[in-house]
């Protein structure tokens, strides 16, 4: 039996106000992006991407722009096509404004800006690399070899030095020196491994095997595979809290999310929420995560004061990757 433990303890501190922007999510099954007003809880708008699909996104650190690697109609390692391009969406005007052309097809997944060179940075998985985009220009600057095949998520570090890119059908962790643009180390984790995020120290990486119920905890300091953590079936996204204690795992196969302690090592509660969860995103005011439920078309939203869902936000079609745009950039009329 797991202890249960009071949310509250999630968060050493909590911003005294309330977080201005927006969620962004990918409809996958409705090709779309869809914009959600956390305020109402309701999906407000949403942009089409094309006849295929964005599986992630990442919004511009002004919240104005949202970019998405468009993946193709198929699983990571399974028959389908080829996404070739990446789209450039406006989230206040909400339409198209601009695409960046690989040149071929390469299954393009997850996309990270830079902490520090704002740079976009982007999975490129049949070429076994990550794509690096200047987002002023929506030209391809740089390219940084994984070394392994289905490099599918990706992770920086704050200090925006190393990158880490969980490769799914090997099952392994690839360590990028993204100022030399050099791979560093692969991680053997487990025979397929999926998702990738980091602690809020970055002394730690955490991928979940695919194959058995637990968590691969990595030690970033020597790249080395740390210890595991067992869940109650197999885990997929991830997020930690900020002061460190806690992270937060989507459990697809039994509809829930894992509270996991990471100083005793253990799940310390269990949250339901709808069929299917996927991503995980910790609000920047650190008062709600909101986790993509693929298979219900719904977002759940955790107050992380008491681990409650308070409420189901209804998108589109196969929710995955979700993204928070803060509204620093947004005129004064925006929702």
């Amino acid at each position: 039996m797991f202890h249960l433990v009071r949310c509250a303890a999630l968060i050493l501190s909590l911003a005294p106000a309330f977080a201005s922007g927006l969620l962004l999510v990918t409809n996958k099954g409705d090709h779309s992006l869809g914009i959600i007003d956390p305020a109402s809880g309701r999906q407000v708008a949403v942009v089409e991407e094309g006849a295929v699909t964005g599986h992630e996104l990442v919004a511009s650190p002004d919240g104005r722009m949202a970019y998405v690697p468009i993946y193709g109609n198929s699983g990571v390692g399974k028959p389908g096509t080829d996404g070739d391009h990446l789209v450039v969406v406006d989230v206040i005007a909400r339409k198209l404004i601009g695409r960046v052309d690989f040149g071929h097809g390469v299954r393009p997944h997850c996309a990270v800006i830079g902490p520090h060179d704002g740079l976009l940075y982007v999975t490129t998985e049949l070429d076994h690399s990550v794509t690096v985009i200047d987002p002023r220009t929506l030209k391809i600057v740089g390219v940084v070899s994984t070394g392994q095949p289905e490099s599918h998520m990706l992770a920086i570090s704050s200090d925006g030095r190393r990158g880490y890119t969980s490769n799914v059908g090997p099952g392994t962790v690839s360590v990028l020196d993204l100022g030399t643009r050099k791979t560093i180390a692969v991680i053997p984790i487990s025979p397929v491994a999926q998702r990738i995020s980091l602690s809020s120290d970055d002394r730690f990486a955490f991928t979940a095997d695919q194959t058995q119920p637990r968590l691969a905890v990595i030690d970033t300091a020597v790249n080395k595979l740390a210890h595991w953590i067992s869940l109650p079936a197999p885990g997929y996204g991830t997020a930690a809290t900020r002061d460190g204690r806690w992270l937060l795992v989507a459990v697809p196969r039994a509809s829930q999310v894992a509270v996991v302690d990471l100083t005793a090592r253990k799940v310390a509660r269990l949250i339901d929420v709808p069929r299917a969860p996927q991503e995980v995103l910790i609000r920047s005011d650190l008062r709600v995560a909101y986790v993509s439920c693929d298979a219900s078309h719904q977002i759940a939203e955790i107050n992380l004061s008491d681990c409650r869902v308070p409420r189901l936000i209804d998108a589109g079609k196969s929710v995955d990757g979700l993204a928070w745009a803060p509204a620093t950039g947004f005129p004064s009329t925006a929702p």
